[in-house]
Parts: structure tokens; sequence; C-alpha cells
């Protein structure tokens, strides 16, 4: 039985993440199919094998439940100050599934509206409910003033979700929406990624490309890091910090680039250049290594795959290139030593390349029909993308947090 399940970030009013959305698929069949009591059965199972907190990385989870969800004590798989229950109309016309809702809230679990309608249905559950989700494709301003009305009236929060253009998210953030979530909040990831430093643009990158080569030239990489102040701070920062628990200080670029390890520096240097300065950059950051691990770790199980091991690292982790940069994408690539195949991949979509990039990006966003195509495309078993994603996931947050701590507690 394959099973999926992605998370797309929701940001808060300051702009940072503070929870996922997580979207479930089962075999060919959606998951939240109010008839199928075995779906309800195998996200319990599927939860159950898995570790929630390195998934969602400690923020609160939204996660739509049907009825057999409900009565299958699923939402009991997390903590209550973890978990909004989304409750679509499914449950308003089933009454074992209200009285399922009634208990969940006293037991201190929070209740999100979805698709809100002025009927009786709708209008007695709103007491129980503490969060209003409201559709931002093609909203019109009057049923906005209506939905933000009702809000107000019964003091909830408000969620806009499918906030995919730029003018839908600053109509979000006008009106003052406690949660935002959709494409668009890479674009603002991306406006606030133009304030990192300028060795974005020329070091960093050259950087990445000489760590990610089948035999890196450990000089090559001292003499790139020497150049640029950014990159040698962050690095003698990271060495020195109290996780290596150095006994002297490292002040040797070379001697801090033995310390780390080649394997260690790949990943944690391009965290560390963009990492501590915005929490939304921080998560488009996560995007590019998760996906570069995503997309290393599934190109062993494509026949023939045109990239080398270290080039799929680089497919993966170079596809958020154009939104930090804010440039094409055929811009951002061209002064990067990478292999053609890469680049066609990247920025025309092109082959197996294409198709391994395609397919990430469309895991991320619970495009599931997508993600069946060019699974087959590239003759992928659905197990092991799903599986690869939760590891990746895992692996990322773990990273991350170890990497966040010397910036916290350490100096060099």
């Amino acid at each position: 039985m394959d099973n999926y399940i992605a998370r797309q970030p929701i940001v808060g009013r300051n702009g940072n993440v503070v929870a996922y959305e997580l979207l479930y698929y089962q075999d060919n069949s959606a998951a939240y199919n109010a008839h199928d009591a075995n779906t309800a059965q195998a996200i319990i199972q599927f939860f159950n094998q898995l570790d929630e907190s390195s998934f969602l990385d400690s923020k609160e989870a939204f996660l739509t439940f049907t009825p057999n969800l409900l009565m299958q004590n699923i939402p009991r798989v997390f903590d209550c100050h973890k978990l909004v229950i989304q409750i679509e109309d499914n449950i308003l016309v089933h009454p074992v599934a209200r009285m399922m809702l009634q208990r969940y809230k006293k037991q201190g679990y929070r209740l999100a509206l979805v698709g809100f309608q002025f009927n009786s249905r709708y209008m007695d559950i709103l007491p129980m409910v503490d969060i209003l989700r409201i559709n931002f494709d093609h909203i019109t301003q009057e049923q906005l003033d209506t939905l933000r009305s009702v809000a107000a009236e019964f003091h909830l929060k408000l969620a806009a979700y499918h906030v995919d253009t730029l003018e839908a998210r600053e109509l979000a953030e006008k009106c003052e929406f406690d949660y935002i979530q959709g494409k668009a909040v890479a674009e603002i990831a991306r406006s606030r990624a133009q304030k990192t430093s300028q060795h974005l643009k020329t070091n960093f990158f050259r950087l990445m490309a000489a760590i990610t080569r089948e035999e890196p030239d450990l000089n090559e990489i001292a003499q790139i890091i020497s150049t640029d102040v950014t990159l040698t701070f962050s690095l003698l920062k990271m060495v020195n910090s109290s996780y290596f628990s150095m006994p002297n200080r490292v002040k040797d670029i070379k001697q801090a680039l033995t310390v780390l390890g080649l394997g260690q520096l790949r990943q944690w240097i391009y965290l560390l250049s963009f990492g501590g300065e915005d929490n939304l950059t921080d998560e488009l950051i996560k995007v590019s290594f998760q996906r570069a691990v995503f997309c290393q770790n599934l190109s062993q199980s494509v026949p023939n795959f045109p990239l080398a091991f270290s080039e799929a690292y680089m497919l993966g982790m170079f596809s958020v290139l154009d939104q930090l940069l804010d440039v094409p994408m055929e811009d951002a690539l061209a002064s990067l030593p990478i292999s053609d195949e890469l680049k066609n991949g990247l920025i025309h979509q092109e082959g197996d390349c294409g198709a391994m990039y395609l397919l990430a990006a469309a895991y991320e966003q619970g495009e599931w029909h997508k993600v069946n195509k060019y699974a087959e495309q590239l003759q992928i078993p659905l197990n092991i993308i799903a599986q690869q994603y939760l590891e990746a996931v895992s692996y990322v947050n773990v990273t991350w947090n170890n990497l966040m701590e010397p910036f916290e507690n350490g100096s060099i």
C-alpha cells in the first residue's frame, strides 16, 4: 500500500513559518474519503511510524479529518497543543462526527472550518470553531468583507489558503490574516532574500560547485572561502562553536575544513550562508536543502540517470536559485560550471533531470497526479518516493537545528 505525505508551510502575522498543513494521499484515491474506513486505519499506522516532532520541526500541524478519521481517533496521535483539526461539509452532516468534534474540543484540540457558507449547519458549529479557513482563489472583496465580519462576531482567527499570487498575498497581509498559505509564501521569501549578502551571487555558488564535484579540491575550496569575509566568518564560527568542542581555537581555513569534513561542509556551509537573517528565507533554504537530499537519494533508483550522485544533489539545491537571486533561472545558472543536462533540467524541465525536478516540486505541493506521472517516467517505485521524502525532511530538520545552535550559543 503506497502512502504519500507532504507538508506545506503556513506563515503567521510576523512572517515566520508557524505551522504546516499535512497533505496525505493513499494509492490512487484521496485519503479524505468519508466512506473508506480502511483509509483511516492506514493513516493511523502511518502516523504511528512517523517521527512527528522531526517531520513538523516542532511546529503546529493543520490536518483535514473526515468522519472515519475522527472516529478512528487519529487526532490522538498528535499533541492537542500542536494540532489544528480541519473540518469540511462531510463532518457537518454526520451527527456522530459532530459529537466526536465536541469531545476533541474538550480535550484541547482546535478546530478550523473550511468552506464556510451561510446556512444552519455552518452557523450552528461556529461556537466550536477557532479558525476560519478562507480560499483566496478568485475571492471577491465583498465575499472577503462578509467572512471577516463573521470571524469578528465569533472571535475567530482567519487563515488564508491558495494564496498563490502577489496580489493575493498583499490582500491577506492588508486584512491582517493570522495564517497565510500558498505558493506566494515563496514569493515572500524571495523578496526578503534580496537583503542577503552579495556573496550569494559570486563566491558562494562557486564554492558549492567546487564542493559538489566528484573529487573536490581542498585548495580550491580554501581559496574561494578565503576571498569572502562572510563565508570565512561563517566557517570559523561554526567550527569553533560548542557543537565541535575543539580544545583550541581554529583560525586557519584549511584546518577548519579538515575538522568539518567535505561531507558536512557541502551541506552546512550552504545553510550557514543564508541562515539566521529571516525565518521565511530560512524556510526557502530548507526547501532547497531538502530537495537536494531528496533528488540525490531518488537518483539512485532511476535507471541510467544522466547525472552523477553529486550533480543530483545540485539539481535539488539549485532549484530555488532563481527565487533567491530574483533573476530568471537561466541567468542564475549562467556562471556556474555545471553540466548541460543539469541546466536544461532546471531551465527547460527537459529529460529525466527535468522530471526529477518537477517530481520534487509536485510532491511538496501535494499534486499527486503529477507525482504519479513523473514517477512513471523515471521508473521510481512510489513507496521509495514516499520514504525518501520523509527521510529528507527529517534529515534537514535535524541538521538545521544542530546548525542553528552555534549561532545561538557559540562564538568565534
